[in-house]
């Protein structure tokens, strides 16, 4: 398929198209066909906290397995969620992706004081998700991911309102000895090579106690380039000698966006006895990224410029545990983990001074001299998260009539905020005390608290028809204590507004106390209907919340939770002696009293609560094994999310929003950003041998419709709208006796998608320069692999 044929100006049309051809003809013309030797292999999956078959579960889930995941390339974050419909994100770079499911998207900006995810991300039985965005986990080793629509808060908890991310870890097994090594290069189109070396080992150590250890060590090559340009800031006035020119002389490079990660896990299987294992478990990484992800489509393609020092490191470790075991017939299950997380970053901030301070208000800093000086702000940043998680669960056998889980959890969630934007010579009586150069600080530290008791019970009315129901009741308090803003000697904020001396260690004092504290349930039922052995349909009410929280900003109120009412109907069918699968599910659902996240004054975020939006949709997904050595997946998903109600920008002093105003920022019926219409993709692929050797040549297509970035109209004129796109991969390779040898073109036609749009500012004012976040350029690249 040519990189022209696929057009989304039309969603709809092209949406239906597509979904009629995945999920009637297709099955039409399997069913015309005679099948041998082509039945599909049984997906295995744990979404309700139990091993199944994916064909036997009343949830619409896709599942990549480990051996999917190795076909399709995937070894990051951003490659799995392309392939997954119903998940949709936006990214500043590696680690700071922020994740949306089935068009519950609001535009949050992902920012230390902001809205819990909408989406939860767990690593096995634990949750991973923090504020600024899911752990950019190297995927390797891996058994599958699993993606859960719709709100699974019955069993998930606050942070999976509107759907869930797993990643699951192959485990240790005393089965017996297995080991695997595998290195790659790759070169990425108008950029830098990369290379990637991973490798696994599992051993025994008794019939009672293995290990596995697992480690990666990755380069991804830059493509974005900094190039040389100069920033003149003008004082307002008549005198040229006031007007200060800086350049980035020392800054620009080529292919100045590489990304460093090395990693490893090490696991132990503990078989205590018949009936009680623990599985210890640590894992860490360390990711360090270059420059910037974004260019400016003023300067060119893949183009900017800076004038800081721009990098991030990522650096994070967890510690797990899983105790499984029986008492009576009871299964009783422990998870717990400890998540610690380091974010050191630097940040070119010149387009806030230039946009907002020198336009805006038409002045300079200047040193304890009275002298101008450069006004260009830097910011450096670290954030550090601490959490731990704690769950423990009991399950009736799963062979009755009457079948439960029910459980308890624990979380506790620790954010240290050091936010210094800095101006480097600006005199002493108006810097932040104690950080000389220090025009803004933000020195707080925010505790997210979570205990919630659960159940779920399943009871067979009749061979065919089964009734599922579910609750949770949770109690949430959040809480953000520090300094945020200036010194004495400027601004009315900061220092001047300070009530109390210092709380978080590290502050000039404390300006910013507050918590909120918020308790409730979240219901689920679910009637499944099994029309023969091989095809189920389900009809689902559930509900997902997110709990509110305290802003930055002292003078705004608390933000509220916010509620998900999702109503759904799916099926799970398998055809043709099992070389035919399909699987959809289409659903309605009301996002109430939404948290919406702005940029405000002084470059600050603002969460408010933004009143109600209705999404309807359906997804659906093949996999087709027409003859034998050729697999054909499809999937698609048609999101159509748009406000009920006027969007006026305020909300009363309850934190209430206010619907009727004159002129609202965006009127009902307007539609939701950052999910597109249309989210489909392709995969054929064909295995055969050839003397030999096995083996395999594969394609793949990704596409998507427009997408805005932005809620309001304002905001949405300003940065426009990120067209639709679509990308093509190949690959092929070939395997003996555990040996591999493969290659692969990612974005084969070197298509240019806009995965983001942003300005560093609220885009009223900085809007004027906005930059685009592109997928990556066409890489290719070769791999070797030896399996032991």
């Amino acid at each position: 398929m040519s990189s022209g044929s696929v057009r989304l100006k039309k969603a709809g049309v092209y949406s239906a198209a597509l979904l009629a051809s995945t999920m009637l003809s297709g099955v039409a013309y399997a069913q015309a066909q005679s099948s041998q030797n082509t039945a599909l292999e049984a997906v295995v999956v744990t979404a309700q906290k139990r091993s199944e078959n994916l064909q036997d579960v009343p949830v619409s889930i896709q599942a990549l397995g480990g051996e999917k995941l190795d076909q399709l390339q995937i070894s990051a974050f951003a490659d799995y969620v392309q392939y997954l419909p119903s998940v949709s994100f936006t990214s500043s770079g590696p680690g700071f992706g922020q994740v949306y499911m089935r068009g519950v998207a609001s535009g949050g900006d992902g920012n230390h004081s902001g809205s819990l995810p909408s989406v939860g991300v767990y690593l096995d039985e634990q949750p991973v998700t923090t504020i600024q965005g899911a752990l950019d986990i190297h995927v390797y080793d891996v058994a599958r991911v699993e993606a859960l629509a719709g709100p699974q808060g019955t069993l998930y908890g606050a942070s999976s309102q509107a759907g869930t991310l797993r990643i699951i870890t192959n485990k240790p097994s005393t089965a017996g000895f297995a080991a695997g090594v595998d290195v790659e290069l790759n070169k990425v189109a108008h950029g830098d090579s990369g290379h990637a070396l991973e490798g696994f080992v599992n051993m025994p150590l008794s019939d009672k106690v293995a290990v596995r250890l697992v480690g990666w060590d990755v380069r991804d090559g830059g493509y974005i380039d900094n190039v040389a340009g100069t920033r003149t800031y003008t004082r307002g006035d008549s005198n040229p000698t006031n007007d200060f020119t800086i350049n980035n002389k020392a800054r620009v490079r080529d292919d100045y966006n590489s990304v460093y990660t090395q990693g490893g896990r090490a696991a132990l299987r503990v078989e205590l006895d018949d009936n009680w294992v623990i599985t210890p478990q640590v894992m860490g990484q360390v990711q360090k990224s270059n420059g910037s992800f974004s260019y400016d489509p003023k300067v060119g393609d893949l183009k900017v410029k800076r004038f800081y020092p721009e990098s991030a490191k990522d650096k994070w470790y967890q510690a797990a545990m899983t105790i499984e075991g029986q008492v009576a017939n009871l299964d009783v299950t422990y998870a717990g983990s400890y998540l610690k997380r380091k974010t050191d970053t630097n940040s070119d901030y010149t387009d806030y001074s230039f946009f907002y301070d020198q336009v805006g208000y038409g002045f300079y800093w200047t040193d304890n001299a009275g002298n101008l000086v450069n006004p260009s702000q830097f910011i450096q940043g670290q954030d550090d998260y601490k959490k731990e998680s704690h769950e423990i669960r009991i399950a009736s056998p799963q062979d009755k009539k009457l079948r439960f889980v029910v459980g308890g959890f624990y979380q506790k969630q620790t954010h240290d905020i050091f936010q210094n934007y800095r101006i480097a010579d600006i005199g002493s009586s108006i810097s932040v005390p104690g950080y000389t150069g220090t025009i803004w600080l933000t020195k707080q530290q925010r505790i997210d608290r979570d205990k919630a008791a659960f159940g779920q019970a399943e009871y067979d009315i009749t061979d065919k028809l089964m009734l599922t129901a579910g609750i949770r009741f949770f109690e949430a308090h959040n809480t953000l204590v520090g300094f945020y803003g200036y010194g004495k000697g400027y601004g009315s904020t900061g220092e001047r507004a300070c009530f109390k001396a210092a709380v978080v260690p590290g502050s000039p004092c404390t300006n910013l106390d507050k918590g909120v504290k918020e308790s409730g349930n979240v219901p689920k039922v679910t009637l499944t209907y099994k029309l023969d052995s091989d095809k189920l349909i389900y009809a689902t009410y559930s509900k997902g919340f997110r709990p509110g929280g305290i802003n930055r900003r002292s003078t705004l109120p608390p933000y509220q939770a916010d509620f998900l009412k999702n109503y759904e109907a799916g099926w799970k069918t398998t055809w043709l002696n099992n070389s035919f699968r399909w699987n959809g599910a289409v659903f309605m659902q009301d996002w109430n009293n939404f948290q919406f996240s702005i940029l405000g004054a002084n470059g600050l975020t603002e969460i408010k609560n933004a009143n109600q939006a209705k999404i309807k949709g359906i997804e659906s997904d093949v996999t087709w094994v027409p003859v034998q050595g050729l697999t054909i997946n499809a999937a698609a998903a048609y999101t159509d999310a748009k406000l009920t109600a006027n969007y006026c920008g305020f909300t009363d002093t309850a934190g209430n929003p206010v619907t009727s105003c004159p002129s609202p920022q965006a009127p009902d019926g307007t539609s939701l950003p950052v999910t597109p219409k249309l989210k489909a993709n392709l995969t054929a692929r064909y295995d055969f041998s050839w003397g030999e050797w096995d083996n395999y040549v594969q394609g793949s297509m990704v596409a998507q419709s427009a997408t805005w970035t932005d809620l309001r109209l304002a905001d949405r004129a300003a940065l426009g709208k990120q067209k639709g796109w679509e990308t093509v991969d190949l690959s092929g390779g070939m395997e003996k006796d555990g040996l591999t040898i493969g290659f692969y073109v990612k974005n084969v036609f070197d298509k240019r998608a806009s995965l983001d749009r942003t300005a560093q500012c609220a885009i009223s004012v900085c809007g004027a320069q906005s930059y685009i976040v592109p997928n990556q350029p066409r890489t290719m690249g070769i791999k070797l692999g030896k399996a032991f």
